[in-house]
């Protein structure tokens, strides 16, 4: 993207999140500067249900939304009047919390005067990488995975995305969850699996890589989460101790094959020599390191966010607004909540 009069002066936009259960916003200057980013997080409140309870989280983000905003103007040091847009996730979601956050972006903007922006949650995602990494610019292939998506795509353009592969059924962080729920380690899956692997054996037991055929670079988590569930019926029915440790160690193993294995080839096959990763499964310690040592080995560059940008925040937003609005595009008073909304679809 070529520097447009936008891009001469510092832009400033206020950010707001509320896909799921945290309640988020951030103030984020010419995309890359963070300054401030304050997060809620329901996760003790949803805990208790084991996963998230749309009605509870949209009650939450009604009685947080004002502070967390008034909370990240003040750590910001500035004033609504010298935010130059407001910005707002608008999907995919829960369409409860979206409506919480897109209600109070639009009032703020209304309110205000200044040009209201949505914002594609999984393109937030991705645009915390230049937020982690200042230099990266496009084109550079992204391996997006969190508990809805798991998307393999090529960066072209800022806010323009080539979809190389996709899920054909359960997300990467969807499986993590089942798993976690399944051997008792409760919610959320991710980082309690990603703790109990550590202290078991990933080659203990033998669980199936599935491959689409046709579609090399599409994923498919459903196989894997079913021979897992029935390795523990098994275990059950015989009298067998279930080794939890060994068990979700080899799990997630067979996980991270597939995410960095699929990568790989897309980059070779594409050659593309930058590889980012994106999304709440991009924290987890076994993917980071086997993504570094393939791309090590391949002498390929390889960026992530810090683990706080790799779960929902708000500074991801503010990103990814940013370059909207130097774009040019802007969101009318008629932005509603789409859940079910596509990377790339605007």
């Amino acid at each position: 993207m070529e520097q447009t009069a936008a891009e001469q002066k510092d832009i400033r936009i206020l950010a707001i999140e509320s896909s799921c259960d945290e309640t988020a916003a951030a103030v984020v200057e010419n995309g890359r500067t963070v300054r401030s980013n304050v997060i809620y997080s329901q996760i003790a409140t949803h805990t208790l249900y084991g996963g998230v309870v749309p009605e509870i989280a949209s009650r939450a983000h009604i009685e947080k939304i004002n502070q967390v905003t008034a909370q990240a103007l003040t750590d910001a040091g500035l004033t609504l009047a010298e935010i130059d847009a407001i910005g707002v996730t608008y999907g995919p979601g829960l369409v409860g919390p979206l409506l919480i956050g897109v209600s109070a972006a639009k009032a703020m903007a209304f309110a205000a005067g200044k040009p209201l922006i949505g914002v594609n949650h999984i393109e937030g995602h991705v645009s915390a990488n230049f937020i982690a990494n200042p230099d990266l610019k496009p084109p550079f292939l992204c391996l997006i995975v969190s508990g809805g998506h798991t998307n393999l795509v090529m960066v072209e353009d800022y806010g323009k995305f080539r979809i190389l592969g996709q899920t054909r059924d359960d997300a990467a962080g969807e499986a993590f969850d089942k798993v976690a729920r399944s051997v008792g380690l409760g919610y959320p899956g991710g980082p309690k699996i990603d703790r109990k692997a550590r202290e078991g054996n990933p080659d203990a037991i033998s669980f199936p890589r599935a491959k689409v055929a046709g579609s090399p670079y599409d994923f498919s988590f459903s196989g894997l989460k079913s021979a897992v569930l029935n390795y523990q019926n098994h275990a059950k029915m015989t009298g067998e101790e279930i080794p939890v440790a060994d068990l979700v160690a080899s799990f997630q193993k067979a996980v991270v094959e597939v995410l960095v294995s699929h990568t790989m080839e897309a980059a070779r096959d594409f050659n593309c020599k930058t590889i980012a990763m994106a999304g709440g499964v991009a924290a987890n310690s076994a993917l980071r390191e086997a993504m570094r040592l393939a791309c090590e080995a391949a002498g390929y560059t390889l960026t992530y966010p810090e683990l706080g940008l790799c779960t929902d925040n708000a500074a991801m937003i503010g990103s990814a607004a940013y370059y909207e609005y130097c774009a040019g595009r802007r969101s009318g008073w008629d932005l509603n909540a789409v859940p079910n909304l596509k990377l790339g679809e605007r």
